[in-house]
C-alpha cells in the first residue's frame, strides 16, 4: 500500500507541469460551444487543405457547417463559405476548384462548385429531387461522381422519380410491410424501396448518368459509400453488399464498375464470405488496395489490407500476420508506400508499410488520429486530425516518418485554457484470468490524493469497442468527473485495440470476463486509497447498459447505476435492426441452446436487483429497441426499487441535439448526486 501511495504521489508531481490553469468548471453547455473540425482534404499540389468547421447554437438547438481553406505550410486559414450548410469538399484534379455538397438553397443537398483560383460565388450544378453524397472528381476534371438514394422503378428519369416520391409522400397509408430479415437500420426504415447508386455528372452539359442501372442493394448501412475512381477514369471500385433479399446476412464485396453507364459490374471478392471494404487505386493504376475480414459473423473481426493486381488479377494480403485492424489506408504519391490507421492500446495510431508488404512502422501513436492524407510539395508530409481526452479535434501535420509533429489549428485553445480539467492517468491492472487490462482514470478538478472521492465507472458499448484516448461529445469523461468524481474507463475483455484474441475472447459469453475485469478494476481503484467504496456508481450505454443490468443482478456494491440504451433482455435483441449472427455472439438463441443464452441474459437475474437505476432510452433506437428500457424500468418499479426513466421520443441510440444532450447531463448529475454525495 505504501508503494502504491508513493507511486501515486510521484505521479502527480510528474504531471503537475501539464495541469490546466483555468478556473472554470467544465459543463455540457461549454462543451457544445466548442467548434468541431473536420478532416482536411488536400489539394493536388499538396499546398492547401479545405476542411469543415461546425458550430452549435444551443438556443436554436441547431448547427452550422462551413468550409475553411488552409495553407498547410503555416496553418493559416480563412473561411470560404458562409451559408452554414456545407460539407464533403473535394478538390478538382487541377487544384483550381472545390466541389462540395450544400443545402443552402433549402432543398436536399446538391453539388456546388467554387473556383478557388478566380474566386466568386459557388455555383450549383445539380438539381435533383434527392440529396446527393460522397462526390469525387474524375481524373480529367470533366465529370463528378456521386451517390444518391433512388427508387429503382424511376428507370433513369428524374422527373418520374420526383413524381414517385410525391406519391409516397402524399399517401395516407402509413403501413410498413416487409418479408425481409433486415427491414430497418439504426433509426430509419428500409421498407420504402429506396436504394443507393453511384452516378456521374458531366459538368458542362449537366447530364447525369446512372452508373448502376441494374442494381438495388446497399452500400454502407450507416450512410455514405466507399468507392474510388481509377486513374484513367474508366472504372470505379465500390464496396457494396452482395447478398440478396431477405438479407438474412450481409456481405460487403468489392465490385468493379465501368464508368460508361453500362452497369456491368464484376465482384472480385466473391470467394470471401466476410466483408471487403474501402477500395483505393494506387496512383500508378496498377493495384487496388482494400480491406478484408475473414469471419462473417464477427463484426469486429480484424481488417487486413489486401493488394489486388489489376493486370493478373492476383491478391496479396499485406497484414495477415500483423495483429492490427487496419482502416483509412492511402498510398504515397509514388505508389511505393501505404499509410493506414489502426487502433492500438486504446489509441488510434498512424502506420506505414511498404506497398509490397513487410515490416510496418508506427508513425504516431498518442491520441486518436484520423483523416490522414499526403501533403507537401513533394508529398513528404502527412496532415491529419487528432483529439484526445484533454483536447477536441484539431488539425496536425508531420513528415512521412512521423517526425516534426506540428499542430496547425487551435480553434478551442482559449476555451480549454479557461477550464479546470482534472488530470488523466493511463494504468494497467490484472483482470480476468490474470490478463492485463488497460484503463484510463480521469480525476476531478483540484484532486487531493489524501482525500477519498466517489467513483464513477464508465463502461463502453460494443461490446467490441474502446473508451480510448479520445474527446467524446456524448460520453465526455471530463464532464463525468467535473462534479467531483473519480472516473474510470476500463477496457475489459472484448475491447478492440488490444489484439484479435482479446477482442474475440468473449464470443458466445458476453458477460463473464468483462464483469470480472470491471470488478477487479474497481478493487484496484479502491486499493489505491482515493476511492470511497460506499459511494460508487456504474454507468454504461448500449453494451455498457447491458453490463449495468448485469451488475444490478450480480452485485450490490454500487450505490447507483445509469443504464443508457442498454440491452436488458437478449430475447428482445432479436427485434433489433439486424438480428443476424446474434446466436454466434450470445452463444445461443431463443430456439437453440436456450440455456446458454439465458446464462448471459441480464433479465434472468432480476430477483437480485437492489441498486437504484437511472434508465435512459430513445424511441428511434432500432439497434437496442426502446422496449429494453421500458422493461427494466417497469420491473424495477414493480419490485418497489428506486428507478427513474428518461425517455427521448426524437432521439436514436445516441443523444444528438444540443438541448437534449445538456438535459441528459443534468439528469446524470442529478442521479449521481442523489446517491454519491
Amino acid at each position: 500500500m505504501n508503494k502504491l501511495k508513493s507511486f501515486f504521489t510521484l505521479f502527480f508531481i510528474a504531471i503537475a507541469a501539464i495541469s490546466f490553469a483555468g478556473s472554470e468548471i467544465f459543463t455540457a453547455e461549454k462543451m457544445w460551444q466548442m467548434e468541431r473540425v473536420g478532416a482536411p482534404q488536400v489539394s493536388p499540389d499538396g499546398q492547401w487543405a479545405v476542411f469543415t468547421l461546425s458550430t452549435y447554437d444551443i438556443d436554436k438547438n441547431s448547427s452550422t457547417t462551413d468550409l475553411h481553406l488552409m495553407n498547410i505550410a503555416d496553418g493559416s486559414h480563412r473561411q470560404i463559405t458562409f451559408s452554414g450548410r456545407e460539407g464533403s469538399p473535394v478538390w478538382s484534379p487541377d487544384g483550381e476548384k472545390i466541389a462540395f455538397v450544400s443545402r443552402r438553397h433549402g432543398g436536399p443537398g446538391q453539388i456546388y462548385i467554387m473556383d478557388i483560383k478566380k474566386g466568386g460565388e459557388a455555383r450549383k450544378i445539380t438539381d435533383l429531387p434527392v440529396g446527393v453524397f460522397a462526390p469525387k472528381w474524375f481524373p480529367d476534371g470533366k465529370r463528378i461522381a456521386f451517390g444518391a438514394n433512388i427508387l429503382p422503378e424511376y428507370e433513369g428519369d428524374f422527373a418520374k422519380l420526383k413524381k414517385l416520391m410525391d406519391e409516397k409522400s402524399n399517401s395516407k397509408v402509413t403501413a410498413k410491410v416487409t418479408e425481409n430479415t433486415m427491414y430497418r437500420f439504426w433509426d430509419r426504415w428500409l421498407t420504402d424501396g429506396y436504394f443507393p447508386r453511384l452516378f456521374s455528372l458531366d459538368i458542362e452539359s449537366r447530364e447525369v448518368t446512372d452508373l448502376m442501372p441494374n442494381t438495388s442493394n446497399y452500400f454502407n448501412m450507416m450512410g455514405g459509400v466507399s468507392y474510388d475512381i481509377s486513374p484513367d477514369g474508366r472504372e470505379i471500385a465500390v464496396s457494396m453488399n452482395s447478398t440478396e433479399p431477405p438479407f438474412d446476412t450481409t456481405n460487403n464485396a468489392i465490385f468493379l464498375l465501368p464508368t460508361d453507364g453500362s452497369g456491368n459490374m464484376t465482384n472480385i471478392t466473391a470467394d470471401n464470405p466476410a466483408n471487403d471494404s474501402n477500395p483505393v487505386y494506387s496512383p500508378d493504376g496498377t493495384h487496388i488496395l482494400y480491406g478484408k475480414q475473414n469471419i462473417y459473423h464477427f463484426y469486429a473481426d480484424k481488417v487486413e489490407m489486401v493488394r489486388y493486381n489489376r493486370s493478373n488479377r492476383t491478391f496479396t494480403n499485406l497484414t495477415s500476420e500483423i495483429d492490427l485492424s487496419c482502416s483509412n489506408w492511402f498510398w504515397s504519391n509514388d505508389s511505393r508506400t501505404i499509410y493506414f490507421h489502426a487502433e492500438h492500446n486504446a489509441q488510434n495510431a498512424i502506420f506505414s508499410i511498404p506497398a509490397n508488404g513487410g515490416q510496418h512502422t508506427k508513425l504516431i501513436g498518442e491520441g486518436t488520429n484520423a483523416g490522414a492524407a499526403i501533403a507537401g510539395s513533394r508529398g513528404r508530409d502527412i496532415v491529419f486530425t487528432q483529439h484526445n481526452l484533454d483536447m477536441p479535434t484539431e488539425i496536425f501535420k508531420m513528415d512521412n516518418r512521423g517526425r516534426n509533429v506540428t499542430q496547425l489549428t487551435n480553434f478551442n485553445k482559449e476555451r480549454l485554457a479557461n477550464l479546470n480539467l482534472g488530470k488523466v492517468e493511463n494504468v494497467t491492472y490484472k483482470g480476468a484470468d490474470g490478463a492485463d487490462v488497460q484503463m484510463y482514470i480521469v480525476y476531478p478538478p483540484d484532486f487531493d490524493p489524501n482525500k477519498k472521492y466517489p467513483l464513477v465507472l464508465m463502461i463502453h458499448g460494443g461490446p467490441h469497442g474502446t473508451f480510448g484516448n479520445q474527446w467524446h461529445y456524448r460520453w465526455n469523461a471530463h464532464l463525468f468527473a467535473a462534479p467531483g468524481y473519480v472516473v474510470a474507463m476500463p477496457n475489459f475483455h472484448g475491447s478492440t485495440s488490444f489484439g484479435q484474441d482479446f477482442t474475440i475472447s468473449i464470443h458466445g459469453e458476453h458477460a463473464n470476463k468483462p464483469f470480472r475485469d470491471i470488478m477487479k478494476g474497481t478493487d484496484y481503484l479502491i486499493e489505491r486509497g482515493f476511492v470511497d467504496e460506499t459511494r460508487m456508481a456504474a454507468t454504461g450505454g448500449s453494451y455498457g447498459g447491458y453490463m449495468v443490468s448485469w451488475i444490478a443482478g450480480h452485485t450490490d456494491r454500487f450505490a447507483a447505476l445509469v443504464n443508457h440504451a442498454g440491452v436488458y433482455d437478449l430475447h428482445l435483441q432479436f427485434a433489433s435492426d439486424f438480428a443476424g449472427n446474434r446466436g454466434y455472439q450470445y452463444g445461443g438463441t431463443p430456439w437453440k441452446d436456450f440455456d446458454k443464452l439465458n446464462a448471459q441474459n441480464p433479465s434472468q437475474f432480476a430477483h437480485n436487483f437492489k441498486t437504484p437505476m437511472l434508465v435512459i432510452h430513445g424511441e428511434l433506437d432500432y439497434r437496442v429497441p426502446v422496449a429494453h428500457g421500458f422493461l427494466v424500468y417497469g420491473i424495477y418499479k414493480s419490485m418497489g426499487l428506486d428507478a427513474r426513466l428518461v425517455y427521448f421520443p426524437d432521439e436514436n441510440h445516441w443523444i444528438l441535439s444540443p438541448q437534449n444532450s445538456i438535459y441528459w447531463y443534468e439528469e446524470l448529475y442529478g442521479w449521481l448526486d442523489r446517491y454519491l454525495k
